[in-house]
């Protein structure tokens, strides 16, 4: 059974001692803003200024994003860049291209990676790259990971991560 909260629209999420708001949209799919918050809570010990749809002025607007410290406010490029569900092949392309050194990646919801992985490198296929690129399935039952009061509970060993480095 899934946490109540999650039958909102707007969410207030906790995970190691920080909060976000999520706010899913009218027409938005349910998953899009839960893979958004899972991928926040699944990174932020890595990354402790992770955050969520943030402008970082580029072309394209990642879902959930982090800087190295102050960064956003000196123009530095993130040092990661997560992207959930749907994402095209020009988007991932680009960002793949002109942030070589952001870990990138791209979530899933209760999907085979297999024919998405194929394709993924064929896309990177070229790039030389000095981050990491993941791709992560997040299977049904992670829906679990939100508790009655919005702790988000995940770890790496809840989902399936696939890495091209």
């Amino acid at each position: 059974m899934s946490s109540p909260i999650l039958s909102r629209r707007k969410w207030k999420l906790y995970a190691n001692d920080q909060h976000i708001i999520v706010v899913k949209g009218t027409k938005e799919k349910f998953t899009h803003p839960l893979m958004k918050a899972l991928l926040w809570a699944l990174y932020m010990p890595e990354y402790p200024n992770i955050s969520i749809e943030i402008r970082i002025g580029d072309k394209y607007k990642p879902d959930v994003v982090a800087f190295e410290d102050d960064a956003e406010l000196r123009g530095s490029p993130p040092v990661f860049w997560g992207e959930a569900g749907q994402v095209g092949a020009d988007k991932i392309k680009s960002i793949a291209r002109r942030y070589r050194e952001t870990h990138f990646v791209v979530a899933k919801w209760n999907t085979n990676l297999h024919h998405y992985s194929t394709h993924l490198e064929g896309l990177l296929d070229g790039i030389k790259r000095d981050a990491p690129f993941d791709l992560i399935n997040f299977p049904e039952e992670t829906i679990n990971c939100i508790d009655d009061d919005g702790n988000v509970h995940i770890t790496f060993d809840d989902v399936e991560l696939m890495r091209f480095e």
